[in-house]
């Protein structure tokens, strides 16, 4: 094994130190290669995966890619059915571009095909991503000295080779990318919901000996002025008169999503009248499921609004609904009575106790004393 032959206790006392870097280096490619989450980073990014904090005491002079390609041949550890392949690496995977997209509680319901222009890097058409003219030769960039192991350089980045100022593509200026002006479409199923992921596969820069990345939309639902939901359930607010909930109605009470008026007669099935805060459940009128034709619910929370102060000062109208509605509840009888004034409040009210809480904690007069007890002076 090329571990065993490049330990340190093989060689000379004068080659020591460099098997020694070299024994790391094929330790560490057997470590990845043993490990299928290692194994699938170096075959998506290569060692870029890695070079946070793997490479410290290899030295400067070993290249993993290289350890890695002698014992596994140019295509890297694994081909694609989970043995040691001599066919080349799949190409490594470009960054994807993520983004939110706002959509309305309207879309998500009745689903949204979009088209928009989008500008990207492009492998260039002219010199096949080389960078330089059809017959020209490169050379070893000076900076990496040939390797291409270094991130970002401005020489070569990071392919190892330069081409001349006159041998550059026209095209690309030796940028081996151009960027290019597409227009993609952006199709969210209905019932799609916040958090949903949007994927436009390979949609994202192109990089020679890159495999492109994707644009991935996340759906961020925007606030809806009328309905509420909850899975695949909605829920709304409706407000009826008062003579609605005694008598019962047959009328429009709200506009779906989708423009539809959804008419609802009251009462049915021998109901009473409807008290403030009934739910009216309307089975089918829910989000849709995706994939799939079946709908949640609609859940229709009832407001009974009561006549205005105005129409209830009128002594007539007031002496008249006294004698047709009927007549209040015998009152508590208790053996004291206090007669009390009240005022108007909010649930947000309900904990306060009407004053400041942090004014009415009793103190003990000894802590002002640290504890200690004083006597009296005689």
């Amino acid at each position: 094994m090329a571990a065993l032959s490049s330990h340190p206790d093989k060689v000379g006392e004068n080659e020591r130190a460099a098997a020694d870097v070299k024994f790391k280096s094929i330790s560490k490619a057997y470590e990845i290669l043993s490990d299928d989450d290692k194994r699938d980073l170096y075959d998506a990014h290569g060692m870029s995966a890695f070079e946070a904090g793997s490479r410290g005491g290899m030295g400067a002079d070993v290249d993993l890619e290289d350890i890695l390609a002698q014992m596994f041949g140019m295509g890297g550890p694994m081909n694609g059915g989970g043995s040691r392949g001599t066919g080349p690496r799949k190409p490594r995977r470009g960054e994807d571009v993520e983004q939110p997209y706002n959509v309305t509680l309207e879309e998500l319901y009745k689903g949204k095909s979009t088209k928009f222009a989008s500008k990207k890097n492009v492998i260039c058409s002219r010199c096949k991503g080389k960078g330089g003219k059809e017959d020209a030769k490169p050379r070893d960039c000076g900076s990496c000295q040939g390797r291409g192991t270094q991130q970002g350089l401005r020489n070569c980045q990071g392919t190892g080779k330069v081409y001349k100022d006159k041998d550059k593509c026209k095209k690309c200026k030796g940028e081996r990318v151009v960027e290019e002006k597409k227009v993609l479409e952006l199709y969210i199923p209905r019932g799609s919901k916040e958090g949903d992921k949007i994927v436009l596969e390979g949609e994202a820069d192109q990089h020679p000996d890159q495999e492109p990345g994707s644009i991935i939309f996340h759906l961020v639902e925007t606030e809806h002025k009328t309905f509420r939901r909850a899975g695949t359930d909605l829920t709304a607010d409706v407000h009826i008169s008062l003579v609605e909930a005694l008598c019962g109605f047959s009328r429009t009470l709200i506009k779906h999503l989708d423009g539809r008026g959804i008419h609802v007669k009251h009462p049915q099935h021998g109901d009473g009248p409807l008290k403030a805060s009934s739910i009216l459940k309307i089975k089918g009128e829910g989000m849709p499921h995706k994939k799939s034709e079946l709908r949640g619910d609609l859940y229709l929370i009832i407001n009974v609004d009561l006549p205005d102060r105005e129409w209830l000062q009128q002594d007539q109208r007031m002496n008249k609904l006294k004698g047709l509605l009927p007549n209040p509840k015998d009152p508590v009888e208790a053996e004291t009575v206090d007669e009390v004034d009240y005022d108007h409040a909010e649930l947000e009210d309900i904990g306060s106790g009407g004053h400041d809480q942090e004014g009415d904690q009793w103190e003990d007069e000894d802590d002002d004393d640290g504890g200690q007890q004083q006597c009296a002076q005689q």
